[in-house]
């Protein structure tokens, strides 16, 4: 029982970490309508960043907050130079753009700190919680990611359905044209688009580095799962991304622990293939119209 309660407590973790990815990928997706593939390499860049300010001798928390703040500067001129000029072209450009981007962020981070993991410190205690007399797998780091991303998932349900501002991305992203013609700054909500999702890219970076090895490649397999967290929530639902990185944390700790680590990624997929062929719009995904 009690390796079922640690197994069930680690999916729960690990499920808020993925659901911190998804999240950023459906913040861009909802803003801009753009799949950004270079999302776990920038937010790497930024715990880079943040693991420089620590090494100099900066506190923890300023350098949370820097980093969270690099990062959004970051998505802003990312889609200033590299997206803007591609809006109104072919939808597969801004996908090679954002690949070439990953390639780029990863080299340059290995060129310039080195391609050696190191350990990155977490905000707090990474020892299991005793309750009574047992010591149960989830520690006071696990309990701040846990209200992380649930602030995060809040303040993004928040923008999108009750401001004015959540409600022109929408438009701008749905159809830039007719926001245009509406009076609606599209370029600048598409900037600003990018600026949110990638500072909450860089919290999810923050959150993942303590509890693996950290190098420039730190975040390719948790974008991944992060991937299928956002398709299963519907790559259009905070909630959605919130639930699917639930069900993709719990599906790959349960794989991990009853039959072993290396099937992971596998037990990921399966639950992908899974859900998209029950339910291709995703857990909370609308269906879409088709004029037949």
């Amino acid at each position: 029982m009690g390796f079922f309660v640690d197994v069930v407590l680690s999916g729960v973790t690990n499920g808020m970490v993925f659901a911190a990815i998804a999240l950023s990928l459906v913040l861009i997706s909802r803003a801009t309508g753009v799949v950004n593939f270079a999302q776990g390499a920038m937010a790497m860049f930024t715990t880079f960043v943040a693991y420089s300010l620590l090494v100099q001798g900066i506190g923890y928390w300023p350098t949370f907050f820097v980093a969270i703040a690099i990062g959004f500067v970051f998505g802003g001129v990312v889609e200033r130079t590299l997206m803007r000029p591609l809006h109104g072209r072919s939808p597969l450009n801004p996908v090679i753009v954002t690949i070439g981007l990953l390639v780029v962020l990863e080299g340059a981070a290995g060129s310039i700190w080195g391609n050696t993991s190191r350990k990155f410190p977490a905000a707090f205690s990474q020892s299991g919680l005793v309750i009574g007399t047992t010591r149960v797998a989830f520690s006071p780091f696990d309990v701040f990611i846990v209200v992380a991303v649930l602030v995060l998932v809040a303040g993004i349900v928040a923008l999108f359905r009750w401001t004015d501002l959540g409600l022109r991305m929408r438009a701008a992203a749905f159809s830039p044209e007719v926001a245009r013609l509406l009076g609606v700054r599209v370029g600048r909500l598409f900037t600003l688009g990018w600026a949110l999702a990638c500072a909450a890219g860089s919290l999810a970076g923050l959150l993942i580095a303590p509890l693996t090895s950290f190098s420039p490649y730190y975040m390719d397999l948790y974008l991944i799962y992060g991937f299928v967290a956002a398709v299963l929530g519907g790559l259009v639902s905070p909630i959605g991304a919130l639930l699917g990185g639930l069900t993709t944390g719990l599906a790959i700790s349960f794989a991990g622990g009853y039959i072993g680590p290396d099937v992971e990624p596998m037990a990921a997929l399966a639950l992908l293939l899974i859900v998209l062929m029950a339910r291709p719009q995703g857990l909370l995904g609308g269906s879409a119209a088709r004029r037949v």
